[in-house]
C-alpha cells in the first residue's frame, strides 16, 4: 500500500467515526425533544415573540438567531420538537467540525473519537443543543471560525514549502470566508468579539504577524465589521439599548457571580473528566513543536478567557464555544502520547471515563428524566440546583424550572379575562412583569383567546403598549398597593400556581385594574426595564 493509499484509508476511517458520532449527537437531542423535553423554555417563548417582529436588533441580542428561528418556524412550525430542531443539528455540525479540526491538526481516528466524545458529553454543550437560543449557533460559528483559522495557519506552515507563506497570506478565499463567519458570529452574539481580539493578539505575538503586512486580515476584519454594522446602527438609533442591557444585567442579575465561579465553572461545565483533554490542547498550542503553527488558536482561547475573567461577573458558559478547538488539539496530543508503550491505556480509558461521567451528568443538562426521578437523582448525588442569576430556587435548577408553568399561567389568565363583561374585553390588556410571562401568554393567546399582552421588560418595552384607551388591565404579580396609584379600582382575581416552576412565578397574584387614572402613554417611559 502506497503512502497516498494509506493516508486515504486513515482519512476514511476517521470520517466514518466522525460521521457516526455526529449522528449520535443529533440522535440524543432528537430523541430528547420527541419523548421528553418537559416544555418550552422561558427564552424560547421570547425568541418566538421576537421572530414575529423582525428587526435589525433587539435589546438583549443581535438579530441573526431570530431570523434563523423565523425561517425554522416557517418550515417546521412552533411545536417544541420543531423549535428545537435547529439547535440539535447545530450541535451535530459542531461535533463534525471539531473532528475536521482534529484531522487537520494531524490526528487519526482515536483522536477524532476522543475530541468528539469530549464535546458530546460536555454538559454545557448538551444543554446548549437542547433548547433554541443564540448559543448553539454561537458554538457552531466559533468551531467554523477555528477550522478556517487552522486551514490558514496550515497554509502558512514552513513544512508546507517555501511558497506556503505567500499562499497563506494571499489565500483570499479563506480570509474572506473567515471574515464572513466572524461577522455572522457577531450578528448572532457579541461575544464573537473575543475571538477577533484573540486572533489579532495571536497575529501580533506569533510568526504569523507577517500576515499583517498583507491586506487579507484587514479585509477579513472589514467584512466582519460591515456584516455587524446593522446591529451597530440599530443601537445608535435606539439609545444604545444593548449597552444599557449589558450594564444593568452585570450590575443586577449577575452581580453575585465571582471570578472563582467563572474559573470553577470551566471544569464543571465542560465535564470534569475532560479537563486533561482541553488542558492538553493548550499545551499542544503553546509547547509542542507540531502545535506551534496553530498557536493562533491558543491565543484566541487565552484572550477570551482573560477578558471574561477581568470582567468579574461573567458566566462560565460564555467561554464554552472556545472548547471545541481545545478538545481537538488535546485529543491529537493524547493520541500521540498513547502511541507510546506505557501510555496506550489512555486511548481507551479516557474516552470511557468521559462517557461514564457524561452519562452521570447528562440529566442535569438534558430534560430526560421524569421530574420526580430527577429530583431524587439530584438529591442522591448531593447536588443543589444552580442559578447563575441569583434567583431563589425550589427543587429544580433554573434551566429546568423555566420549562414549567407557562400554559397553566395562560389558562388562569384566560379564566379571569373571559369572566369580564363582553363589552369590556375589547378594551382590556394584559400587563406582564417580564418577557417570559409576556411571550408565553402570546404563545398560548390563540388557544386561550387572550387579548394583547404588553410588558416593560427588554424588547417588549420597545414594542410599546398599543392603544391608549385601555379601560381594564389584567396585572401579573406584585402587590395590590403597587397598582392603586394607577387605577381607580384594583382587585385580586386569582392566584397563578404551578408545580416545579421558578418560585417567583408560583403563587403569583393576578389583579384586575379598572379605570386608569391617566394615559399609559404618559407613564410608559418610566416603566422601562432593561436587564
Amino acid at each position: 500500500m502506497g503512502l497516498a493509499d494509506l493516508k486515504q484509508k486513515i482519512f476514511k476511517d476517521s470520517m466514518g467515526i466522525l460521521i457516526g458520532l455526529s449522528l449520535l449527537k443529533l440522535f440524543i437531542h432528537l430523541f430528547t425533544n420527541a419523548f421528553a423535553g418537559y416544555g418550552l423554555f422561558r427564552d424560547e417563548f421570547y425568541y418566538i415573540a421576537c421572530s414575529k417582529r423582525l428587526a435589525l436588533g433587539y435589546v438583549d441580542q443581535p438579530p441573526l438567531s431570530i431570523y434563523v428561528l423565523r425561517l425554522s418556524r416557517f418550515l417546521f412550525g412552533d411545536s417544541l420538537f420543531a423549535v428545537r430542531l435547529f439547535p440539535a443539528f447545530a450541535g451535530a455540525l459542531t461535533v463534525f467540525l471539531t473532528g475536521l479540526i482534529v484531522c487537520k491538526l494531524g490526528g487519526r481516528k482515536s483522536a477524532v473519537a476522543l475530541a468528539s466524545l469530549a464535546l458530546i458529553f460536555s454538559p454545557i454543550h448538551l444543554g446548549m443543543s437542547t433548547y433554541y437560543s443564540m448559543n448553539s449557533l454561537d458554538a457552531l460559528l466559533w468551531a467554523l471560525a477555528a477550522y478556517l483559522l487552522v486551514l490558514i495557519a496550515k497554509n502558512s506552515s514552513p513544512m508546507m514549502g517555501s511558497n506556503a507563506l505567500r499562499l497563506g497570506a494571499g489565500n483570499r478565499a479563506l480570509w474572506m470566508t473567515l471574515g464572513i463567519v466572524l461577522g455572522l458570529g457577531l450578528l448572532n452574539k457579541v461575544g464573537m468579539l473575543w475571538f477577533g481580539f484573540g486572533l489579532f493578539i495571536g497575529l501580533v505575538l506569533t510568526a504569523n504577524r507577517k500576515y499583517l503586512s498583507t491586506k487579507w486580515p484587514w479585509i477579513c476584519g472589514a467584512l466582519a465589521f460591515f456584516i455587524f454594522l446593522p446591529f451597530i446602527i440599530w443601537n445608535l438609533t435606539h439609545d444604545l439599548a444593548h449597552i444599557e442591557f449589558i450594564r444593568k444585567a452585570s450590575a443586577l442579575k449577575y452581580s453575585g457571580l465571582t471570578r472563582l465561579d467563572f474559573i470553577f465553572g470551566q471544569t464543571v461545565q465542560q465535564n470534569p473528566v475532560s479537563l486533561p483533554v482541553w488542558l492538553a490542547g493548550l499545551y499542544f498550542f503553546f509547547f509542542r513543536k507540531e502545535g506551534k503553527a496553530f498557536r493562533l488558536l491558543g491565543y484566541v482561547y487565552l484572550v477570551a478567557f482573560l477578558i471574561l475573567l477581568v470582567n468579574g461577573t461573567s458566566k462560565a458558559e460564555y467561554l464554552s464555544p472556545a472548547y471545541a478547538m481545545l478538545f481537538a488539539a488535546g485529543a491529537v496530543l493524547i493520541e500521540n502520547l498513547g502511541n507510546r508503550r506505557y501510555w496506550r491505556w489512555l486511548k481507551s480509558a479516557l474516552p470511557a471515563l468521559i462517557i461514564v461521567s457524561g452519562l452521570l451528568l447528562a440529566p442535569f443538562a438534558l430534560p430526560i428524566l421524569p421530574v420526580k426521578t430527577f429530583i431524587k437523582y439530584s438529591n442522591s448525588l448531593g447536588l443543589l440546583p444552580p442559578s447563575s442569576e441569583g434567583k431563589k430556587l425550589a427543587e429544580l435548577p433554573q434551566f429546568f424550572a423555566d420549562m414549567f408553568g407557562w400554559e397553566n399561567m395562560a389558562e388562569t389568565v384566560s379564566r379571569v379575562y373571559h369572566s369580564l363583561p363582553q363589552d369590556a374585553q375589547s378594551k382590556t390588556i394584559i400587563f406582564a412583569a417580564n418577557y417570559g410571562e409576556a411571550s408565553s401568554l402570546e404563545y398560548y393567546s390563540q388557544k386561550y383567546q387572550l387579548p394583547r399582552v404588553i410588558s416593560a421588560h427588554n424588547n417588549y418595552w420597545l414594542w410599546g403598549y398599543g392603544r391608549d384607551d385601555i379601560e381594564i388591565a389584567i396585572l401579573l404579580g406584585g402587590k395590590k398597593e403597587d397598582y392603586i396609584s394607577a387605577f381607580n379600582q384594583v382587585e385580586q382575581a386569582a392566584v397563578i400556581r404551578c408545580d416545579y416552576c421558578m418560585p417567583y412565578e408560583n403563587n403569583l397574584p393576578l389583579y384586575v385594574g379598572r379605570g386608569p387614572k391617566g394615559k399609559i402613554s404618559e407613564i410608559w417611559g418610566s416603566l422601562k426595564n432593561f436587564e
